[in-house]
């Protein structure tokens, strides 16, 4: 393998909800002794930016902040260039909701111009109904990911896509989606990297985010096993991977 950079999924590629995935450390400690530049890309929007690196690093990564590239962050940077100074309604964590103040982002409680949907473990009806009276109004809906499910260490938590179909059909709206498989993550973390994207390789373990996001950049993909997808998923699936591997801890080997 000879890529100028890596785009790494985290839940399910280098852990599993708090688990460590083996092998996961060492991966990444290749890439750095190559000089090989690397991004983590997340589609988790439960949380602030500094949650994710803070994570990594008590796990043992040797990492930067600038390593790691959020959905949230990928919304928040659209927003700001392409919908300025519009009013927004976050559904989000306090935290993710105060990572979107801080960067300048208009956020409001009432009468938006945007609602931005994001993974909110903290959701209550009060806020899903402020979103749809919003939307039904003419608020423009963007949501940081469609993922369906969030894995844990032992099985998967509902996650922000079923809101999203729920809003979109309740409102008669479509929602834009900022993160994975939308190619803005990509680009986004190849100028983060200083690189071109067409010579970066995307590795995750989900067959509809990370791999599709790579098939439609036009960049090799690997597919790990230690997440989501297992090997009856891919043989079912029309979205073929360049490479399939049990884990990142494979990777190392074919990096010389």
């Amino acid at each position: 393998m000879r890529y100028t950079g890596f785009m790494i999924d985290m839940d399910g590629t280098v852990y599993k909800g708090g688990d460590l995935i083996p092998g996961a450390i060492d991966f990444i400690a290749s890439l750095k002794a190559k000089g090989i530049p690397f991004v983590f890309l997340t589609n988790n929007s439960s949380h602030a930016r500094d949650y994710y690196y803070d994570k990594l690093v008590r796990m043992g990564f040797d990492v930067e902040l600038q390593n790691v590239l959020t959905s949230n962050i990928a919304t928040i940077r659209f927003v700001l260039s392409e919908r300025p100074g519009k009013r927004v309604y976050v559904v989000g964590s306090p935290d993710t909701i105060e990572e979107v103040r801080k960067a300048g982002v208009n956020v409001v409680e009432e009468d938006p111009d945007i609602v931005y949907l994001t993974f909110d473990r903290t959701i209550t009806y009060d806020k899903i109904n402020e979103a749809y009276k919003a939307l039904m109004k003419g608020a423009e809906l963007i949501a940081t990911h469609p993922d369906d499910v969030c894995p844990t260490e032992t099985d998967y938590d509902i996650d922000i896509g079923p809101f999203i179909r729920m809003f979109e059909t309740m409102c008669q709206t479509t929602a834009t989606i900022i993160g994975k498989p939308n190619r803005l993550m990509l680009q986004m973390a190849a100028r983060e990297m200083g690189v071109k994207p067409e010579d970066t390789v995307m590795v995750g373990d989900r067959l509809y985010t990370d791999i599709l996001m790579g098939k439609q950049a036009g960049i090799d993909t690997i597919l790990v096993l230690s997440g989501e997808t297992s090997r009856k998923d891919l043989e079912a699936s029309d979205i073929v991977p360049t490479h399939v591997l049990d884990s990142v801890a494979d990777i190392p080997a074919l990096l010389d």
